[in-house]
């Protein structure tokens, strides 16, 4: 006897990144920063009162959300904060997606998309990347006749790492005919050179959602913490209808503050990884890998054409070494490893192996 839904039943969970258990390996599976959060995050915590925990936390992070419409030149109206980006994802399929009506997305793309959809018995209307990653330049017909009522794209996309400008997702917009949700989990690692800026679009777009995490950029992936930005209409009903009760806790809330307060540390972290994203890329060219020009805090590797080792057969060479790296068996992606960018010491250890492995 099973009592679990059909659609529950039928459907395949989330796979995340393997863990280790031992501080010696190392960690370039998961796209987390390699460096540690702003001091301040430490300060806070040590002087946190206890005595708070009997009581439930503010409902909706007032403090941290009108920090954060600040700085974006936004009212607080325009955010939610999420336990994780992944919420910020599940209220926005809850509250915009009718059950049994699509999901909109593009392949290959973040892995949790379909899991979600499938947990909220929704199909997925997919629509495969070009070679250079981007949508197709009929994707929002597509996802209209789909009768997509939220369409998700990573932006930097994963996991190619690959940015498509402001304009794009402009134009994109004011296509469909649903919801546009523009995940920018990675977006702090963009070259700043590029002059990216979606948010500056919210005030004329009203179909346009924006997600953003403090996993990676503010290095607190164990905090859970993230959230959404867009104008009232859709973020009203996700503040009020389909968040869950007091979603983010009292140490979410105070840490994150901390932490987004001190922009300048976060910033510095930002540039060393745009740094040794720029040296791997070269080393692993000089190796024979090939990678798309990433914007994100990790690289799409092809492995090299002219070595016996398939690319599975690295990662798990790889692997035996103590050194993680993400393997997907999934078309487009089972000749190329997702690498994180480490620390120097971590990227040294990581060429090195790769270098005995395929000279």
């Amino acid at each position: 006897m099973t009592y679990e839904r059909d659609n529950i039943r039928r459907m395949q969970g989330y796979v995340w990144g393997e863990q280790p258990t031992d501080t010696d390996t190392c960690k370039l599976n998961t796209n987390e920063n390699p460096y540690p959060p702003s001091p301040a995050v430490q300060t806070t915590l040590a002087s946190f009162d206890t005595g708070t925990l009997r009581t439930y936390p503010q409902p909706t992070a007032d403090a941290l959300r009108t920090a954060l419409a600040k700085y974006h030149g936004l009212g607080r109206e325009n955010v939610i904060v999420a336990n994780g980006g992944d919420e910020g994802l599940r209220m926005a399929i809850t509250t915009f997606v009718e059950p049994g009506s699509p999901l909109g997305t593009a392949q290959p793309t973040y892995s949790l998309y379909p899991v979600l959809a499938q947990v909220h018995d929704a199909p997925v209307a997919e629509s495969e990347l070009t070679d250079e990653w981007l949508p197709p330049p009929d994707f929002a017909r597509r996802m209209n006749a789909a009768g997509a009522q939220l369409t998700c794209l990573p932006n930097p996309h994963a996991p190619s790492g690959c940015l498509f400008d402001a304009g794009y997702v402009r134009d994109l917009a004011g296509e469909l005919d649903g919801v546009l949700l523009i995940d920018e989990a990675y977006v702090d690692f963009v070259d700043p050179g590029l002059n990216y800026d979606a948010v500056g679009l919210l005030d004329s777009i009203d179909n346009l959602l924006i997600l953003r995490s403090f996993s990676k950029g503010y290095s607190l992936a164990g905090l859970r913490l993230g959230y959404v930005l867009g104008q009232a209409g859709l973020i009203e009903p996700m503040l009020t209808k389909t968040r869950d009760s007091y979603n983010v806790n009292e140490f979410g809330q105070g840490l994150g503050l901390a932490a987004f307060l001190d922009r300048g540390h976060a910033e510095n972290t930002w540039a060393a990884v745009r740094g040794a994203r720029d040296r791997l890329a070269d080393q692993l060219a000089a190796l024979g890998f090939s990678a798309p020009p990433s914007q994100a805090n990790f690289l799409l590797a092809q492995a090299p054409a002219r070595s016996s080792l398939t690319a599975r057969d690295i990662y798990l060479a790889l692997k035996e070494r103590g050194i993680l790296v993400r393997y997907f068996d999934a078309p487009r992606l089972k000749d190329k490893l997702r690498i994180t960018i480490g620390t120097p010491e971590q990227n040294s250890r990581l060429v090195a192996a790769l270098t005995a492995l395929l000279t």
